[in-house]
């Protein structure tokens, strides 16, 4: 026989609108709480989230909109975003948008429509006019018009890093590859940090920053790199950018990281144990995750946030640096 909320009162020895209040993290003393979540586990009772939604005018269901979840980033974010969710008795609804505004803009409307009760988005689609500071909204990366609530990873202070590292190891002659969008980013930061920390240094350095969608990348590079010989070390926007340069530098006869040596952004790998695709600018996709639950859950109760959250980034390196001595 399935428990119910009763059984747990009377195991409790309290009534049932205490283990209402308890379930709904409402105002009780810590040692009627306590009677109540031991009560629970003896029980092993499962709260009918549904009815609860019901109730609360909630559906207890979160979106995240991705632009792809080919990409080790975005399903290391998902992993992270969905195991929060699920410590606070949350479920995921995950948006694939592949660059799709109007997929996205249905998301939005779904919460004004109380069928989700709020959005986490990393979106650089052109979607300015349906996002408000009044929408439960947690943006990554991005900042909109309005005042919605961002979290991003610290990309100026990746910028300097990269510069920092590559210099660290020898480079003479550097550059930043990387692609741009007319969407207002953070994201744009790590190229202009790059450049700044480079003339501080005063060491010598290129850039080649390309209008995405980016459709001739093997091109741009070969034009790149035959009119500067003499560069030995790259900063990419991001690690697949990474990738794509090593995959052209060794189709040129250019050994990385001896000849060239390269450092991405992002701090991508294949599973939680296996080594980082390059070396990289990692950023703390774990704690950007929960930060961004958490701030979703305080703007869906009406709490008061912090509008911009930024997290701090660290150096990790691969097999396409060379180790320090």
């Amino acid at each position: 026989m399935k428990v119910t909320i009763k059984d747990v009162a009377k195991q409790a020895g309290v009534g049932i609108g205490t283990v209402s209040r308890v379930l709904n993290n409402g105002s009780v003393t810590e040692k009627t709480r306590a009677k109540v979540e031991k009560a629970i586990q003896m029980l092993n009772y499962k709260p009918n989230t549904y009815a609860r939604g019901l109730k609360s005018n909630r559906t207890n269901t979160i979106a995240l909109i991705i632009p792809t979840i080919w990409h080790p980033f975005f399903s290391e974010f998902v992993h992270h975003i969905e195991t929060y969710l699920e410590k606070n008795g949350l479920k995921l609804l995950l948006c694939n948008a592949e660059h799709n505004s109007e997929k996205e803009y249905e998301y939005i409307q779904m919460v004004k429509q109380n069928k989700v009760d709020g959005i986490i988005g990393i979106t650089y689609s052109h979607i300015e006019q349906y996002i408000s500071s009044s929408l439960p909204f947690v943006s990554i990366d991005r900042h909109f018009s309005e005042e919605v609530v961002y979290v991003t990873a610290d990309n100026e202070a990746g910028g300097i890093l990269a510069a920092q590292e590559l210099i660290k190891r020898g480079c003479q002659s550097i550059c930043f590859i990387g692609g741009h969008q007319t969407v207002v980013n953070e994201t744009k930061k790590r190229r202009q940090a790059f450049e700044s920390e480079c003339k501080k240094q005063n060491i010598h350095y290129h850039v080649l920053d390309m209008r995405e969608p980016v459709t001739d990348l093997d091109n741009q590079l070969s034009a790149f790199f035959n009119k500067h010989p003499e560069i030995d070390g790259v900063f990419a926007i991001n690690d697949t950018m990474a990738l794509d340069v090593i995959h052209f530098l060794n189709g040129i006869n250019k050994s990385v990281p001896k000849d060239i040596q390269v450092i991405g952004f992002d701090g991508q790998r294949y599973s939680e144990y296996a080594p980082y695709l390059v070396s990289s600018i990692a950023q703390p996709i774990e704690l950007m995750a929960k930060t961004a639950v958490e701030l979703l859950i305080n703007l869906i109760e009406h709490k008061e946030v912090a509008q911009r959250t930024i997290l701090p980034v660290q150096f990790v390196p691969g097999a396409t640096t060379l180790n320090r001595e």
